[in-house]
């Protein structure tokens, strides 16, 4: 399982967020002293979530076509297996219809209708 695409979009948002965390925190002492630590993680929060839109467009693109590719690729081979179910329905369906007594056969019938 190919999950590259997801760890490189992951890692370089959470590295875009800690980077804005650590300029918010640092911008903050600078100005006033203490860090109000809830305002800076949301404002960074946002901040890094406006940011990776701009910044991190190829990565979450590479990311949107990897997924796009595994889910047709799922799609098919599910299409494929319903084919496959609906074709063996079809020939039952056939068996049947074609079947001069849709009774239960048992074995001992079978038998009996070979010997005459």
């Amino acid at each position: 399982m190919d999950v590259k695409e997801f760890v490189v979009y992951t890692l370089m948002r959470l590295a875009l967020f800690a980077g804005t965390l650590a300029i918010a925190i640092g911008l903050w002492s600078l100005l006033g002293g203490e860090v109000w630590l809830p305002g800076a993680l949301v404002g960074s929060f946002i901040v890094s979530g406006i940011g990776s839109l701009v910044l991190l467009n190829r990565p979450r693109q590479a990311f949107a076509l990897r997924v796009q590719e595994r889910a047709e690729k799922a799609t098919k081979a599910f299409e494929q297996i319903k084919a496959r179910e609906d074709a063996q329905a079809e020939a039952l369906e056939r068996a049947e219809e074609d079947d001069p007594d849709p009774g239960l056969r048992s074995p001992e019938r079978r038998t009996d209708r070979e010997d005459r």
